[in-house]
């Protein structure tokens, strides 16, 4: 009798960020797009200054990459490209125990799914391991038609809202040399919407140093964040 009741319990799914799609996530929980832009006006448009020294290192970055970008796969356009901008930040803090990682397994479960895989890239609490992640990259992706970051990117952002408590939580997606930064708002349980920013292309002067700007602001955010949460 006690084995049969086991055999019948019902199987949790499990989806991996890997192949998330868009019908997966709707099936799951409720999301929906906000087409609003005003969400990111905070962001983008911080007092962030630019050093003549990153204004160089910008224009030497694009003028070895600019030519050669469309040729390059997805690991060279990280090592080459991407992770130098990222490298720039410096987002390892060791004094408030927060750094960057690449390749971390996460994972959400409940009692009606699990949302699980390694992600690309993630700013969190925890400089061994990742114990508070705060902002996600996904993916190093070379064009939209290998496969769409923006599901792979909501259920990374849905699994970190969920077991950190947050309300709003940041992110980006990169294909190629073209950058969209994201936000998830948590509304309700198992309910959210989220925001897609333009696209920044880091192949431009001017996108590129805004890019490097919302990353230093996210950096700096955390930090607050996080010394905010010591003081209490």
């Amino acid at each position: 009798m006690f084995s049969e009741k086991i055999n019948q319990k019902k199987e949790v799914p499990i989806y991996t960020f890997g192949t998330i799609s868009f019908k997966d996530l709707e099936h799951i929980v409720s999301i929906k797009r906000n087409v609003s832009t005003e969400v990111f006006c905070n962001w983008f448009e911080s007092e962030i200054q630019i050093s003549q020294d990153d204004q160089v290192f910008f224009e030497n970055l694009i003028g070895d990459n600019y030519f050669l970008i469309e040729s390059y796969n997805e690991e060279e356009l990280k090592v080459k490209f991407i992770s130098p901008i990222l490298n720039r930040v410096k987002f390892t803090d060791v004094e408030h125990e927060i750094r960057d990682f690449y390749e971390q397994k996460i994972t959400y479960r409940t009692d009606r799914f699990v949302l699980t895989g390694t992600t690309d890239f993630l700013v969190s609490k925890g400089l061994e391991y990742s114990k508070k992640p705060y902002f996600f990259i996904q993916e190093f992706k070379k064009s939209i038609r290998n496969d769409d970051p923006r599901p792979q990117l909501l259920a990374e952002l849905i699994s970190a809202i969920e077991f950190n408590g947050f309300k709003l939580i940041k992110g980006a997606f990169i294909i190629g040399e073209n950058w969209n930064f994201v936000i998830l708002d948590k509304l309700d349980h198992d309910k959210y919407q989220y925001f897609i920013s333009h696209t920044l292309n880091a192949t431009h002067i001017n996108d590129l140093q805004q890019i490097y700007k919302n990353l230093l602001f996210v950096k700096h955010e955390i930090i607050k964040i996080e010394e905010q949460s010591f003081d209490q």
